[in-house]
């Protein structure tokens, strides 16, 4: 397995018996931005742990929209892949590469032997857990409190953290993670511009407040 090193760094305070394992039993795939990861109802047959790149988890309902909900990083794991696969259950949201990714894919048989054999790897799923419901419960607040152009600054400065300054996104992709039109995102754009928080570019834009 290559980049042994980096899943040290990323993941840290693991047993090294549990390094070892995850040396022999996990896969590192590399995935193309735009790549769908999970489906709705599709059956989970290993979690992943991203290593490069970023992976955003949507919901999806039964006429096909989708709804934000948080983005995975490097670091850290995909929670409903690791509830699914111990429950084995199916999966209830999609999963989408937003750039090209490298994860680590372990396969299910060794999330269920792992919680029982390491103590690092049972607190490290919880982490993962809480991690997660926090955000949650943070889209949750922005969408039962604060108006739109509120929001649209919120998740553009959540983008800044993870890819900088310069962000690829359009305004229907905007619009697809607020669960928002792409014409009142593009209203809310310009409204930056004028301003003077951001400048836009064909299918980017840059942030500039401070």
């Amino acid at each position: 397995m290559q980049n042994n090193n980096s899943i040290r760094q990323l993941f840290p305070g693991l047993e090294e018996e549990l390094y070892d394992e995850m040396e022999q039993h996990g896969d590192i795939r590399q995935i193309p931005a735009g790549t769908v990861l999970l489906k709705k109802g599709q059956t989970i047959r290993s979690t992943m742990l991203i290593l490069e790149g970023i992976v955003k988890l949507y919901q999806e309902d039964d006429n096909g929209s989708e709804f934000f909900m948080y983005d995975i990083e490097p670091g850290e794991a995909c929670a409903v892949s690791m509830v699914c696969t111990y429950r084995q259950e199916n999966s209830q949201v999609l999963a989408k590469a937003m750039t090209d990714v490298s994860l680590l894919s372990i396969p299910l048989p060794y999330m269920d032997e792992w919680l029982g054999k390491y103590k690092s790897w049972h607190y490290f799923v919880i982490r993962t857990w809480r991690a997660r419901y926090e955000e949650l419960l943070n889209t949750i607040n922005e969408i039962a409190f604060k108006k739109m152009d509120e929001r649209l600054e919120f998740y553009i400065k959540g983008q800044v953290e993870k890819m900088g300054r310069h962000i690829r996104l359009t305004h229907q992709e905007m619009a697809t993670d607020l669960n928002s039109s792409r014409e009142v995102i593009s209203r809310l754009m310009k409204k930056m511009e004028k301003n003077g928080w951001v400048i836009i570019h064909r299918n980017s834009f840059e942030w500039i407040k401070s």
